[in-house]
């Protein structure tokens, strides 16, 4: 089913919205949530409530790109789970994701107003548009949907030492930009 018609069925309320969403993208989901999360039920509890969080959000909100929007819940929702199964430790993988990237952006603890963080998304959006699209993808999987060093060399067919290199090139890249464009860190 084309993504139109499901959203159609989610604005008709209808139950086969969910099944068709399932069908269409749930390994997608699970994929978004398996980066962040290790345990196959958060995985699972994760796919669901990305479902229903759809359900709740269409009407009013009505997405242009469908397996975006879904794909936004999903991490969104995986990173909640995240940060509840890990309050009290702090050594998981993703950790690590999180911490290479804590330099360039602004510390959570600020209070950040809708307009301010709309206009960091358009900053790093022009930092990313800028980059040719090998640098683009490794960010974006690194970043986004939380691969692993292993796999971005395995799916790039490049050394460990080089994705790692590169990555560490755009992050620096990337705290000039957002220097230069005036984002306070």
């Amino acid at each position: 089913m084309e993504d139109q018609g499901i959203v159609r069925l989610y604005l008709q309320r209808s139950q086969q919205a969910i099944i068709e969403t399932k069908n269409k993208y749930g390994a997608y989901c699970r994929m978004i949530a398996r980066n962040t999360l290790s345990s196959y039920s958060d995985i699972e509890e994760c796919e669901n409530d990305t479902y229903l969080g759809a359900w709740n959000a269409i009407p009013p909100n009505m997405p242009r790109k469908f397996p975006v929007f879904l794909g936004r819940i999903t991490r969104n929702i995986a990173l909640d789970k995240h940060g509840y199964n890990t309050a009290k430790k702090r050594n998981r993988e993703f950790e690590v994701i999180l911490t290479e990237l804590e330099n360039c952006l602004a510390s959570p603890d600020t209070v950040e107003t809708e307009y301010e963080a709309g206009e960091i998304a358009n900053v790093i959006n022009q930092f990313l548009y800028a980059l040719d699209e090998q640098s683009r993808n490794l960010f974006v999987g690194r970043y986004w949907y939380s691969y692993s060093i292993k796999n971005l060399s395995m799916k790039f067919n490049m050394s460990s030492s080089k994705v790692k290199s590169i990555l560490f090139r755009l992050r620096n890249k990337l705290k000039v930009h957002l220097e230069k464009e005036g984002v306070n860190l």
